[in-house]
């Protein structure tokens, strides 16, 4: 395999309304993800920063499998969890990311996600959003009720259908080409609830670097009003993926993602007797 050359930035805010940032983060190669918590006070914050413990052990390896990164999924439902039964009033998280995997001798995204913070993905000027967000207000849209553009102002926003640590809540995957030249954004709900696409869109692709770009994203994130805590994770391919021009990047493009059902066992539930909705 052809060796790997990726760049990253990130940035977090507590925002303007909040007075604990409860989001946290990892950018470290293979693993890009971010926890968005939930539960309030010495809840939110350490459910987030329990869903980064479990995916820690992933840094650093080079040949990760699928498994491995369901296997990181399930100790992260467990010690939220655990955490949660502890607390009168519960705690969970989301979760977001992408991780590098090894699959049939190749380099592959493998995208996940719990709940509603997002992956985005630019190559040129298209944006996609890869993961589908776990909420009501999807579901709203889904169902033709609400416009995707309402979302963001929706007043049950906030409440989510599948969390880390809750019951009846697997994480979905995609696997993806690893493309050179293209540039992924992992964020949470606090980014996307203050910037519609196409200031992500225009953000994106002006060409500043990976840091520049999540700092300048979270701080017009904030500046729009920073109703949540806002973090970015911004990840540029330099080298060593698919050429943006082959026709299987194409197709991926076009259709969202692959999803890797097949690939991947199914997940045993979580037993949590705690509600999803936040805060």
């Amino acid at each position: 395999m052809t060796t790997l050359t990726i760049t990253t930035g990130a940035q977090t805010d507590t925002g303007r309304r909040r007075t604990m940032n409860e989001d946290s983060l990892l950018a470290a190669y293979p693993v890009f993800i971010v926890a968005d918590g939930m539960g309030g006070h010495d809840a939110g914050d350490r459910a987030s920063a329990a869903v980064i413990d479990a995916f820690r052990p992933l840094v650093g390896v080079d040949d990760l499998a699928p498994h491995d990164v369901m296997a990181a999924v399930q100790r992260a439902h467990h010690s939220v969890a655990t955490i949660a039964d502890a607390l009168p009033n519960g705690a969970g998280s989301t979760l977001t990311g992408i991780v590098v995997v090894t699959q049939n001798e190749n380099r592959w995204w493998l995208v996940l996600n719990i709940g509603d913070s997002r992956v985005y993905r630019l190559i040129g000027n298209t944006l996609q959003q890869v993961t589908v967000d776990h909420s009501v207000a999807q579901e709203l849209v889904d169902g033709g009720k609400l416009r995707r553009e309402d979302m963001a102002t929706y007043s049950g926003r906030n409440v989510i259908t599948r969390a880390v640590g809750a019951p009846d809540s697997e994480a979905e995957y995609w696997l993806l080409p690893i493309v050179t030249g293209e540039r992924l954004l992992i964020c949470s709900d606090g980014l996307t609830g203050e910037l519609p696409d196409e200031s992500l869109r225009a953000g994106l692709a002006l060409g500043g670097s990976t840091q520049q770009t999540a700092t300048t994203l979270v701080m017009q994130a904030v500046e729009r009003g920073g109703r949540d805590n806002v973090t970015a994770i911004v990840v540029d391919v330099v080298a060593g993926g698919a050429s943006p021009d082959s026709d299987d990047v194409t197709g991926g493009i076009g259709a969202t993602s692959a999803v890797v059902a097949d690939l991947l066992p199914d997940e045993d539930t979580v037993p949590s007797s705690k509600q999803r909705a936040r805060g």
